[in-house]
This record gives structure tokens, sequence and C-alpha cells, in this order.
């Protein structure tokens, strides 16, 4: 076995209690008061659990019912209520400074803290009044709405550091001094009054209490604590051990065990940095132990941990955002967004395992479970029996409500909790699961299926998650609520259930349900504690949504990255992800994603369609997205580099280099995606997206094999570079078909109506329009617009104008365009710039339509040829198939 290596800059590592004051500083507060103020803070995140469990139930509805007084409260009220929490807990949980007191909070803290309360409750109090005088705001509203401004920066700078108070600080700045001279002219506007700027940030709904806020109150809060209690049960540590009994025992297995944990717990995890240090400890040790050096070591652990905000069903809570913002049902984000996730998650652990061969790194010691083929055979019928009784599960549920309607729901609940008991006492035959010391001379990998005895019950909470999110199409937020209902069921009883299960004495099984009250009480605070950072990025983040929305500098942000571009819609997407990595760096997730959405998605969405390519919406923000996380793991910010760095003794910088290495994958997929949409499973069928599934996963491990430079053996660059195209062949096959046949047929405009008319729905058509400037009528100017026909309505120019808010009429054989009827629509803002009233006219000059082709599949015949010539020339050289999992795993 190697020896442990040393870290290349001979830091000591942090301890443990390092690392979680690491966690805490970045996520729940580095501040833990001793005395009647720990009872205090701790009150007030047990109360923000409780309240928002309360108005996740459907309590306030029965109990309105039954006294009839006016218990439920509306979105505002609540998005205020929640606020209130945040801020309470953020100047009373995160000292000012570094150097602050951490044992006591100081009084400045404690008044600051009341009188940011009091301004988000302001909202809360006042709401009739302010209802009733809207737009005309009293002296006593500014006031509350400028402290409330001021205490919210702060507070934000305090949980989550200064870059996102910075990013707030410039927007406010925008709009108070957009009419300054000092504003380059692309950028001026006119500016707004004090009055006007607090109406839109925080007396109305569209800044800092905006859609932002509300999602985090709604649904983003119930996750979070459903992630933290589930961890607090227990459920932590179990899918650690799980992941290295699947995969600890293969070559380079510590790296393996550490993607498909941190996969396990990022997908219901909010922080990436708590994911690193939550499985890094364990795992980061591990993989230097088997030789990988220590950069790779961290940076194996910041991609594994940052992909799991991208990973259905939380990603970091923009999942909830995107049902807002896209305007989709949950079940289509997951649908939308589960291929990519999938992929990065297996190209990564393809990339683990070539490193481990190029190094012929050795393996960790397994329990002798008989031969190797047996050991698969039992996985396979594990695996197959898990599917079979997902099958069974579904069908008997609708025997249930097919036989028994009025009992269906009791007769479920009762058969959940005798399958909770069930587990349980499968699980109490076996000694409860503790975390191996990574440090050990000897580490044996376990048995998966002796690990997972331990924690079936742990899955429960999760299928009801799921099963009520996808199955029943219930509210995020109801779903939640009743998974973190089973979970609170789970923390109350199974110690005790356990301890009785195993006949151990009345007094031990008392201290057993003491200890899981105290296990309940701690996984309701802390779940508080790490909402204050959310609460208040999604916060301030609705100052750049309230600031967008007031001065339109969104359009600016369009024209910018046209000029860039030239209008070339490869240059276009390439500038947006640029720009988004540089706005996400330093934001947590959920504010990451409400600022690069807000200012980016449109961007894309808007100048492909004005410039001849219709992008969905959904794909902008997921394009987007992924380039914000990007900042995590992106020098010199990414947080997660640093928080890996320190339990490995690398260099920070080196490491978060070495992960956007890694990321390279990760940042491939958004530009296939956006030309390539059946990878998002648009409109496609089952067994399409089974083969559109296979197939981006082996161009995908062409592409982990060709940047590593090691496929079947070491590389030539000539290979590398045949990987590459197969991988393009692979994902983007209509590229190369454009070069043999046009994408688009040319029609005459005078065509125009006609086309439409017989156009299916959801048709979409290329209008080339030509016209004179609106600043120099002499100049003409040409666009190629791209539209969605939408349903077949009315005649041709009904259909056309309802699509494009263009009026249009033919004259003398010419198609002539009158003003947008919306000049706020794509069409008014695209066409912003030609003169409707010229002499010459706005007109059509040519229509594109999409071409009969040959399928673009035919590609896939040339890119196996190549695979095959660069599979038969290394294996010549003396390469093997190790670089294959699937063939060769070990």
């Amino acid at each position: 076995m190697a020896e442990n290596p040393k870290g290349n800059d001979g830091a000591k590592p942090l301890s443990a209690e390092d690392l979680q004051d690491l966690v805490a500083s970045t996520d729940t507060g580095a501040r833990d008061p001793a005395g009647i103020a720990g009872y205090i803070v701790a009150g007030v995140a047990l109360a923000w659990s409780l309240f928002q469990l309360y108005i996740a139930s459907p309590l306030p509805y029965s109990l309105s019912s039954l006294t009839g007084l006016p218990l439920v409260l509306n979105d505002t009220q609540i998005r205020s209520i929640h606020l209130a929490f945040g801020l309470l807990l953020a100047f009373l949980a995160y000292p000012a400074f570094s150097n602050s007191p951490r044992d006591r909070i100081p009084v400045v803290d404690w008044v600051l803290a009341i009188a940011a309360a009091f301004c988000a409750l302001y909202i809360f109090i006042f709401y009739r009044d302010l209802a009733s005088r809207p737009g005309a705001s009293i002296t006593q509203d500014l006031v509350a709405a400028g402290l409330g401004m001021i205490l919210l920066l702060e507070a934000t700078r305090r949980a989550l550091g200064p870059p996102l108070m910075a990013v707030a600080i410039i927007f406010m700045a925008y709009v108070f001094f957009g009419s300054s001279t000092v504003v380059p002219d692309i950028l001026r506007w006119g500016g707004a009054s004090f009055s006007r700027a607090m109406d839109q940030m925080w007396l109305t709904t569209g800044g800092v209490f905006g859609v932002a806020i509300g999602v985090s109150a709604s649904f983003v809060f119930l996750f979070v604590l459903f992630g933290s209690m589930l961890d607090k049960a227990g459920a932590g540590n179990f899918f650690i051990k799980l992941a290295f009994a699947f995969l600890g025992h293969l070559r380079g297995g510590p790296a393996k065990a550490s993607v498909l944990s941190s996969l396990m717990t990022g997908m219901i995890s909010g922080s990436s940095i708590a994911n690193v240090v939550t499985t890094g400890t364990f795992t980061i040790p591990l993989m230097r132990r088997v030789g990988y050096p220590a950069e790779k070591a961290g940076a194996v652990e910041v991609a594994s941990s940052v992909n799991g905000q991208i990973m259905p069903p939380v990603m970091g809570a923009a999942a909830f955002l995107m049902v807002e913002y896209v305007g989709i049902p949950y079940a289509q984000v997951v649908q939308h967004a589960i291929v990519p996730a999938v992929i990065t998650y297996i190209s990564l652990l393809y990339i683990v395992h070539l490193e481990a061969v190029k190094r012929n790194m050795p393996v960790l010691q397994r329990k002798q479970t008989g031969p190797f083929f047996m050991s698969l055979l039992r996985t396979l019928i594990v695996s197959l029996s898990f599917v079979l009784v997902l099958i069974g599960i579904y069908w008997l549920v609708k025997l249930i409500r097919f036989a028994l309607p009025g009992l269906s729901t009791e007769i479920m609940i009762v058969l959940l909790l005798a399958s909770y008991v069930a587990a349980l006492w499968y699980a109490s035959k076996v000694p409860d699961l503790e975390l191996d010391d990574p440090n050990a001379p000897v580490v044996e990998i376990p048995n998966a299926l002796e690990v997972a005895k331990t924690g079936f019950h742990y899955l429960l909470p999760l299928f009801v998650l799921v099963w009520m999110l996808l199955v029943e199409h219930r509210s995020p937020g109801l779903s939640a609520f009743y998974a973190v209902l089973l979970l609170i069921v789970i923390m109350l009883t199974q110690k005790p259930l356990k301890a009785w299960f195993r006949r151990m004495r009345n007094a031990e099984v008392r201290a057993a349900a003491r200890e899981g009250w105290d296990d309940f009480i701690h996984g309701m605070i802390l779940g508080a504690r790490n909402m204050i950072g959310i609460a208040c990025a999604t916060a301030a983040a609705g100052i750049v949504v309230g600031t967008v929305t007031l001065t339109g500098v969104g359009q600016v942000m369009a024209q910018f990255v046209e000029f860039l571009s030239g209008g070339n819609i490869f240059l276009i997407l390439v500038f947006t992800a640029i720009i988004s990595l540089i706005l996400g760096m330093g934001l947590p997730t959920t504010a990451n994603y409400i600022v690069v959405s807000t200012l980016m998605a449109p961007v894309i969405v808007n100048l492909g369609a004005a410039n001849g390519y219709l992008i969905p919406l959904i794909a902008a923000h997921l394009f987007v997205f992924y380039f914000g996380l990007m900042a995590d793991v992106t020098p010199p910010v990414g947080l997660a580099s640093f928080a890996a760095s320190a339990i490995s003794r690398a260099d920070p910088i080196r490491t978060g280099i070495q992960a956007f290495f890694y990321e390279m994958r990760t940042a491939l997929l958004p530009f296939v995606f956006v030309f390539n949409q059946e990878l998002l499973l648009m409109n496609v069928t089952v067994v399409g997206a089974i083969f559109i599934f296979v197939k981006s996963v082996i161009a995908m491990l062409l592409f982990a094999a060709a940047t590593q430079g090691f496929f079947m053996t070491k590389s030539r660059i000539w290979e590398s570079a045949a990987l590459l195209l197969v991988t393009a062949m692979l994902l983007r096959p209509g590229f190369f078909l454009d070069f043999v046949q046009p994408p688009y047929e040319r029609l005459e405009a005078e065509r125009l109506f006609e086309v439409v008319e017989q156009a299916p729905d959801d048709a979409y058509i290329r209008v080339l329009i030509r016209g004179p400037s609106f600043e120099n009528p002499d100049e003409m100017m040409e666009r190629r617009m791209a539209f969605n026909l939408g349903e077949r309505v009315g005649d041709g120019a009904a259909r056309f104008e309802q699509a494009t808010s263009l009026p249009a009429r033919i004259e003398n054989g010419t198609v002539i365009l009158d003003e947008p009827l919306d000049l706020n629509s794509l069409s008014g803002r695209t066409l912003s710039e030609m003169d409707f009233y010229a002499d010459e006219p706005v007109q059509v000059t040519a229509l594109e339509v999409p071409a009969e082709r040959m399928p673009k599949e035919v590609f896939y015949l040339p890119a196996l040829l190549i695979l095959g010539l660069v599979m038969f020339l290394q294996r010549k050289r003396g390469g093997t198939l190790a670089g294959n999992p699937v063939l060769q795993a070990a």
C-alpha cells in the first residue's frame, strides 16, 4: 500500500473542528453563543422551521375553517415573515468581522437584528395600508424601506461575503445614477428617484419580495430542512459507506466512491462546500493514499460536489426557481435536466478511472464475498428486484385506489409505516454503521448488501418525495412537507425502536428516545441555520431582478453581446457563457441562478431568435445556470476548491484549475443541448430517449478520454483530435449534415401567408426582413428572424401577425410590414432601429423553412469507423480495454 503522500505546499491539514468551522462560517453561521443568547438563537431557528412546516401543511386551512379566523397567509405576508427570520438570524449567527466575538452577541448586533426583522415585517404589519396607497409611499414607508435595504446588504455580506453585496450595490447605484455622464452611452438611462426605487425594491413584489424570495419561502426551505434532517438522522454516513461498498474496491475506488457519494448527498444538498467537507474528509485522504496527487484528489471532490447542484430533484433550489421563471411544471424541469446531469457524473467516473489506470494505482481491500461472477450476479439480481419492487408499488397503489377509493390514503399510510418498521427491524439485526478512519493502516471495503441492510429506511423519505413530485404531481412544497413529516417520525422513533428490537433494557430504550428527540430538535435548528444564507441571497438577488425590470438593462446586455458577437450564434453563446461565469463568481447557487438567468437567459433567447435560431427558454436557463455554477470551481473565487484544498493540503489555486479542467465536459454539454435539444428529452419517445442517453454517454466518455490524453493507452495528439471529432459527430451530427445539405429551403416572400397557413402546429420559419435605418433612412438594414408559429388559427396573415406581432400585407408581390403591435415584443425590440414610416417600406425579402434532408444519424457511421481506427492503432501499440469502464472496470 502506498504511503500517504505529502501535500505540495506542506501546509498543515485542518482538523475536524476547523473544517466544521469552515462549513459553519459559510452555511450556518460561525457564532455559537453561550447562555441565554444561545437559547434565543436556537429558539428563533426552531420557530422558523416550525413556521415553514405550518404554512406548507394543510393545517392553516383546517384551523381557519374550524375557528373562522384568518389564519391563511398570502404569498406577500409569508415572504415578509420568511425574510424577517432570515435577517434576524443573520445578525445573531454571523459575526460582523473575522475577529468579532463568537461566544457572545454584541449589543449592536442585537439592535441591528431587531431593526432588520422589523423592516422585513413592515410589509406584513402594514400590508393593508401599503395596498391602499400603491405608488404613493409616505415618509414612514421610505424610511423602513431604505433602512431595510441597508441592513439586507449588511446581512448578505456577513452570511455570504462581499461578492453578492457588491453586485447588489452596483445595480442599486445604476438605478440612482444611471443618467450620469460617467455611465457609457449604451448603458445610460433616465435614473429613478428614491421613492420610485424603494417602491420597486422593497414596498412591492417587484424586487426584494419578488419571485425569488417567494420560492425560497415556499419550496427551498423545506428541501434544505429535509436535507439537514436526513443527514442528522444518519443518511449522510449511510450514503458514503454505500458508495464505498459499491465502488471502493475498484481501481481508483476512493475517487469513484467520492463521485457516487457526492452525487447522492448533492442531490438533496444546497451547498457544494458542505458537500465537499462531508464526503471529502473521508474520500480525499483515501484518494491520496492510493496515489492521487493532492491537487487531483481535491479537484475530484470539488467536481463531484459542485455537480450535485445540477442534479435533480433539488439542483441547489434552481429547479423550483425554473418552475416560476420558465413557467413549466416541475416534472418537466426534471425531465429536461436529468440526462445532462447523469452524463456529467458518468464521465467524471470515467475520468477518475483513467487517472487510476494511467498511474497503475493499487486497490483497497474488500471483504471476501465469493467469485467475481457471483458478486456481479448478486448485484444484477438486487438491481432487478429493486426495479420490480418499484413497479409493484406503482400498480399496488393503482389497485388500492381503484378498489377502495375512500380509504386509499389511510391504507397507503399504514403500508408506508409498516414498511418503515420492517426496514428498521431488518436494520436492528446488524450493527449500526461507523465511518472508518481513512488514515487507518488497513481500510477494508464492506459488502454492499451488509451496508444496505442498515439504511433501507432512509430511502423511504426520498421515495415519498420523488413519488409525490413525479407520480402524484403535487407541488414541491407539499411534497417536501410530507417527506419531512415522515423523516420526523423516523428521527423520533428509529433509535428507541432499534433498541427495543435488540431487546435492550427499558432505561436504554428511554435514553435512545431522548437521543432521537435531541436529533430531531438539532435537525430542525440546523435546517433553519442552513437557510440563513439562502434567504439573504434570494432577497439580495431580488435587487438585481428589480433593477432589470425598472431600467431595462437586460435589453442593453443583449445589445452588448450582439455587438461583440456580430450576430454569430456560437459567439453569442460564448460571450454569454463568459459573462455568466463572471457574474456567478462568489455567489451561492440560488443567488447565482437568479442573477445569471435574469440577465443572460433572455439574451440567448432573444438574440437567437433575432438571428434566425429558436432556442427554448428552458435550454437558455440551463445554459446560463451551468456556466454560473462553473464559478464555484474557477479560481480565484471558487470556495469549494478552497474547502477541498484545506483537506488535501494542496494549493487552492492549482486545485481549482485542475477541477476546472475536469469540469470541461460540464462546460461542453450546454453548447450541445442548446443546438441539439434531444439531449433535454424534448419531443422524443421513450425508445428515443434511451438511444439518446446511450450515445451521449459514449460521446462524453470519448471526450473524457480525449481531454485526458489516454484511451486504451496513451493517445497521440492526432488520436485525441480524432476522438474529439467522434464526440462532435455523436453529439451534434446535424452540424456536419449542414455542410452536405442546407438546413433551410428559401422561398419567395410572396408565398409567406400560404406557407404560414399550411404549416403544422409549432412549426417555425425564418424571415428575412429589410428596411431603412431609423437614424439614416438612406441606409438599409437587414435581419433574419426566427418565429414559432404556434397553433394553426385563422388564415396565414392572422396567424403570422399573432406569432410575430407584425402586421403584414402583400402589395404587388411585395410583403410589407407595419410597425410591431407590441413594442416590447421580440419584433418590437429587434426591429426598433428600422423606420416603418420612411418612403421605402420595411418588407420581407424571403422566407426559409426547414428543408427535407437525409437523416442526420448517417454521420454515426463515419464516427464509428474513426473510433474503430483509433482503437485498432492503440491496440497495436499494446493498449487494452482498461480505459473502458464497461468492459473492464478494475
